[in-house]
């Protein structure tokens, strides 16, 4: 189940980067969102090609990776609590879930704590959900400057999360904003950053997001099927 699944959110991928304009045209790097699955299913969408895994929570994250025995990119999607940032850089390649100047710091600590580059991406709240963590816009230039000054951290982008909309077309004025954002980043005079990801799209609104922009999109439940709570 787990093999068709991954071809069909592929197939699905190409057809969406096939609507979308000539000016958007790159890869599309799939996240495995792996959250309440277990190891053997992490390893049967591994072995059928998924080279990346996403987790939300540090603990259930740490437990896999002292487990997994295959190599894969790690990737923190969920929202971060500083007193977590020593166990995040030991175990992440890329946290997409840098939302505050507090916890950019915390981060770069503690990766110069084990002489590490973290990557990072920015997330921002585009739609300013209080249940939902990320910047707002009207922040990002500062925090996006003082970032690209730690000596420890690599900013390689931004992430967001869209409302659950009941109709999900509603999702593409936001994903269209968002990528505006974006290339407007791209254009900064940041010194040390590299600003090539925008993670943005999940199960229910990965196609839209990627019409619209979207390089990494994190699906979980369209691979794994519902998660077993």
């Amino acid at each position: 189940m787990i093999t068709e699944n991954l071809n069909k959110v592929r197939d699905n991928i190409d057809v969406a980067k096939g609507h979308r304009d000539p000016d958007k045209q790159e890869d599309v790097l799939l996240v495995a969102v792996t959250k309440n699955h277990d190891i053997q299913a992490m390893r049967e969408a591994i072995d059928a090609g998924i080279t990346d895994i996403g987790e939300n929570r540090i603990q259930e994250a740490k437990e896999k990776f002292e487990t997994l025995d295959r190599q894969v990119t790690w990737h923190l999607i969920g929202h971060l609590q500083t007193n977590k940032a020593k166990q995040a850089v030991k175990i992440f390649d890329l946290i997409h879930s840098i939302d505050s100047l507090h916890l950019a710091e915390a981060v770069n600590n503690a990766a110069s704590g084990i002489n590490k580059i973290q990557k990072i991406l920015v997330q921002v709240n585009l739609a300013q959900e209080e249940s939902k963590f990320g910047i707002y816009e009207d922040d990002l230039k500062s925090l996006l400057y003082k970032v690209d000054e730690m000596s420890n951290l690599e900013l390689m982008g931004l992430m967001c999360i869209a409302p659950n909309y009941d109709d999900v077309e509603e999702c593409r004025p936001l994903f269209a904003k968002m990528y505006e954002i974006f290339k407007k980043v791209k254009e900064m005079d940041l010194k040390k950053s590299n600003i090539i990801y925008l993670s943005m799209g999940m199960t229910h609104d990965y196609q839209i997001a990627v019409e619209e922009g979207a390089n990494i999109v994190r699906v979980g439940t369209g691979i794994f099927g519902p998660r077993q709570y």
